[in-house]
Order: structure tokens, then C-alpha cells, then sequence
């Protein structure tokens, strides 16, 4: 089953490879991992998405929340979250083709970043879901190469369970 995990954590060198530790060590293979900084430069969050068995999930939380440089982890696989991902798809499309292709695009929401005379680069964003069935159709049109940017996720606002740092007036002033 995939875990999606939600971590504060100290922006220091390190971090993102003990977390790693804790996963490989118990034999879970990392399907996903974005990690960014928040507001606050000195914090990062990271969302990863994991293959764990059912019965390992709150171990899991509890060995990573122990970490050196972890503030806050957080399990959302079961909770309402906003899921997002990004992908940026080239696809080689012959020339006739392309104003069905620009359509079809557009239903997704998605968007030409880059243009040539042989290809298109679409960046999309979306559930994974959506973005399994964007891949899919443009399959249809011609040969793709596909960079994807892996689940960043964030609790819906009533059940905010992880501190983001967010701007204060005093922070805003001194800038």
C-alpha cells in the first residue's frame, strides 16, 4: 500500500538522507520524493510517497518523527489532502496531427511550454491520476519523453496538522 507522508524538517545537510535511511533500512521502496524549502529558508518540507504494508504505517511515523533534524511528521495517506504533481511531456507529433493534440492538451488543462518544428513540451499539474490518463492519450499521438516531478501534498486547512512557517507582519516589515 502507498503511504504519503508530510515531514518538517531542519534544512540542514543530512536530513533527506537519514529519512532515506529509516525507509531502505525496513526495506520500503520510495515511489516519490520532493523536497523544497518552506518560507522560512531554514526549514524544508518533504513529501514521500512509500510502498509500506498496512501494519508498518505508524511505526514508520514514529521511527522518522525520533530523527535528527525532523520537526514534525505527518501520515496523510488516509487523510483529505490536496495532492498535486507536474510533468513536463515532450511528444514528437506530425504536423496534421497537432491541432487535434492542441485540444485534446487544452481539456487537460495543461499547457505548451516549448515549441519546434518537430515537438511540443506540455507541462501539466494534477492528481496522479490525471496525469496517468494525459500520458496516456498523448502516447496515441507519437513517442514521448516524460520528466515527472513526483506528489507534493499539504493538509486541507481544518485538519492542518503539520506547523507550515508562514509570514508575520514583523517578517514582512523587515524586508
Amino acid at each position: 500500500m502507498q503511504q504519503l507522508i508530510s515531514l518538517l524538517v531542519e534544512n540542514k545537510p543530512g536530513a533527506l538522507m537519514r529519512v532515506a535511511g529509516v525507509l531502505t533500512s525496513r526495506g520500503y521502496n520510495i515511489e516519490s520524493l520532493t523536497v523544497a524549502k518552506t518560507v522560512d529558508p531554514t526549514l524544508s518540507i518533504m513529501t514521500i510517497v512509500a510502498e509500506v504494508g498496512e501494519d508498518g504505517r505508524d511505526l514508520l511515523i514514529k521511527q522518522i518523527s525520533r530523527l535528527v533534524n525532523v520537526i514534525k511528521a505527518v501520515d496523510l495517506t488516509d487523510s483529505r489532502a490536496v495532492r498535486r504533481e507536474l510533468v513536463l511531456i515532450k511528444i514528437y507529433v506530425e504536423e496534421e496531427r497537432r491541432p487535434a493534440l492542441l485540444t485534446e492538451v487544452e481539456i487537460f488543462r495543461a499547457r505548451v511550454v516549448d515549441a519546434s518544428p518537430k515537438a511540443y513540451t506540455i507541462e501539466a499539474t494534477g492528481s496522479p491520476d490525471k496525469l496517468n490518463a494525459l500520458i496516456a492519450l498523448l502516447r496515441s499521438y507519437g513517442p514521448i519523453e516524460m520528466v515527472r516531478s513526483g506528489a507534493m501534498a499539504m493538509a486541507r486547512a481544518k485538519q492542518n496538522k503539520l506547523p507550515v512557517p508562514s509570514y508575520t507582519e514583523a517578517a514582512l516589515s523587515e524586508g
